[in-house]
């Protein structure tokens, strides 16, 4: 298990840049299986999680080559369904939230599909039943598999019908729209996820030569073709990076540029921030944040503590609530953080308040935050980070505390983060990797 040890209390300066999007990466990886023909990919983030979605691509007969730093072309000309129940196959994949979107593909493709037990964040129950149920409707079946702790589906061919999701699952309606644009005839999916990353997809497949209509909207049409063609996609700047970064700015008082945040798909992030106090400019596609000495939080115009609450696109994506929960803490103000999707998600608050953070856990899904104002730091102690998203929340906490931080199980931050100790080092940050 790796570990960070944090010295905090440094300013940060300087320009950084994020990643490519993780989540999109994984819906566009597995995408390439829909066409027998080459699909290149720039700005692939390299990190665990989308490293091993290129391994399970390549099991499965893929031939994947990085032409460049974040870039590279894949051709699944050939694809070996039986590597589905193999031990490398189910092991990297039960380990893999992400993995699951390979099904929709390879169900369009070969007919064949297999789920193991998905793994990932333990951030709340994170069902399949909209996938499942999905698939079934186009014309799958599905069984469990008890000994393999695995679904299985096959079909004779996919149908298009109508279906209307009973959760706006990102994921759930990736995998649904990969199978449709290869199903005979017309599917509609009726409260489906219209994020940035289910709009970069479907333009990725209209590209390749998919029909899709309502991109962006939450009613998708889309009238199945017989085949797909190759094509060059390339992925958006991740704007769960971009927000920890304005957290972090804030939260250690420093002046920070964050370059080509692609402005115009960050949604109500930008918003939520200034609502903390935290001052923002866009210049260009850029981020400036000027070192804040002190940030205030918003009431609501009747007087009243203002709540941050995610939910479905365009709403405050639930990615970002352990960011704003930790820039909180230092604000001047009080604010009620309303985790809905998710009922695991704040429980590494505890460790805030061993620093000194001022929080009341309310209930598995609300905290309230009594920001302390810089009226004395944080202090440094022991933590293990529980998903890629608190991690993120306690490096950043770490950053701001006074004296030295150890941060534990730093595997769940390299999932989502890639090289995030170096960026930020170079930076003027003190993060020593043991």
């Amino acid at each position: 298990m790796g570990t960070f040890r944090v010295r905090g209390g440094r300013q940060l300066s300087g320009t950084i840049t994020p990643q490519g999007a993780k989540n999109e990466a994984l819906q566009i990886i597995a995408a390439t299986l829909l066409t027998a023909d080459s699909v290149t990919v720039h700005n692939i983030p390299l990190i665990r999680d989308v490293l091993r979605m290129i391994d399970l691509v390549k099991i499965l007969g893929a031939t994947v080559e990085q032409t460049g730093d974040h870039t590279f072309t894949f051709r699944a000309e050939h694809i070996d369904t039986a590597q589905l129940r193999s031990p490398e196959y189910r092991e990297i994949a039960g380990n893999l939230r992400g993995s699951v979107m390979l099904t929709g593909p390879l169900l369009a493709r070969t007919g064949t599909g297999f789920i193991p037990r998905p793994g990932g964040d333990k951030i709340g129950r994170r069902r399949l039943d909209t996938h499942l149920k999905g698939f079934e409707m186009l014309g799958a079946s599905f069984r469990y598999v008890e000994e393999q702790q695995a679904f299985a589906l096959e079909t004779q061919g996919l149908r298009g019908t109508y279906m209307l999701l009973d959760e706006a699952s990102v994921t759930g309606t990736a995998n649904l729209i990969m199978a449709a644009v290869l199903a005979e005839g017309k599917t509609t999916i009726f409260n489906a996820a219209c994020e940035p990353y289910i709009q970069q997809l479907c333009h990725m497949l209209t590209t390749m030569g998919a029909r899709i209509e309502g991109i962006g909207s939450n009613l998708l049409h889309i009238e199945g073709v017989t085949s797909l063609e190759g094509c060059s996609h390339t992925i958006l700047p991740d704007m769960i990076e971009t927000g920890s970064f304005i957290g972090m700015a804030a939260m250690t008082g420093s002046a920070l540029r964050i370059h080509n945040v692609s402005f115009d798909h960050l949604g109500l992030i930008p918003l939520a921030f200034r609502r903390l106090g935290i001052t923002l400019e866009k210049k260009g596609d850029d981020i400036l944040i000027p070192a804040q000495e002190h940030y205030e939080i918003e009431n609501f115009l009747d007087g009243s503590i203002m709540t941050l609450a995610d939910g479905i696109w365009p709403a405050l994506t639930p990615d970002l609530l352990s960011v704003f929960l930790v820039t909180a803490t230092q604000a001047r103000g009080s604010v009620l953080i309303h985790q809905r999707l998710f009922e695991s998600r704040l429980f590494f608050v505890d460790k805030l308040i061993d620093m000194g953070a001022r929080i009341i856990l309310c209930d598995p899904h609300r905290a309230t935050v009594i920001g302390i104002d810089k009226e004395y730091p944080l202090r440094g102690t022991v933590m293990t980070s529980p998903d890629i998203r608190a991690g993120v929340a306690l490096l950043i906490a770490a950053l701001s505390a006074e004296g030295i931080s150890t941060i534990h199980n730093i595997e769940q931050i390299d999932r989502g983060y890639e090289h995030i100790d170096k960026r930020l080092n170079a930076l003027g940050a003190e993060i020593e990797r043991i």
